[in-house]
């Protein structure tokens, strides 16, 4: 893959977007470390992370939905840097992936608003990051199409 020309008008949006993805990197980390230890989480803004992160929900089988977090985040990282530094088809690639990441937290927030009835602040501060990176990829890719 040949690297392009950078476009620094899309290209610092990128950057932001990987800052981004390095908060929803440390919070799906903090929730997975906090997950496989068994240790008490500790909610001081919101009451209900008891409830949301031991519901049915919040695992596929054995594996914690903030591993998925981890996995997803660093993607969307790596994509970002690599994004910003010119490989723009890892933007589109990018855009892809924080599109699927803001349909399962719109999913994951009407679980948390209907269905468990308590709000976890860690799922909120990914659901903020995660619409965030929606809207920072969305111009990062305006621009970029908009320059060639």
């Amino acid at each position: 893959m040949t690297k392009p020309a950078t476009n620094s008008a899309s290209g610092w949006l990128y950057w932001l977007a990987a800052g981004l993805a390095l908060v929803g990197l440390t919070d799906s980390l903090y929730l997975t470390y906090q997950h496989l230890t068994g240790a008490h989480l500790q909610c001081t803004i919101v009451q209900g992370c008891t409830q949301v992160l031991g519901s049915p929900y919040a695992k596929i089988g054995p594996v914690p939905l903030a591993a998925l977090g981890v996995l997803a985040y660093f993607s969307a990282f790596s994509f970002a840097v690599l994004a910003a530094s010119g490989y723009a088809k890892l933007g589109k690639l990018l855009a892809l992936q924080v599109g699927v990441m803001f349909f399962v937290t719109l999913y994951l927030l009407y679980l948390q608003a209907f269905v468990i009835e308590h709000y976890c602040q860690y799922c909120l501060l990914s659901a903020a990051v995660t619409f965030s990176l929606t809207i920072i990829v969305f111009f990062a890719q305006r621009k970029a199409t908009k320059l060639r």
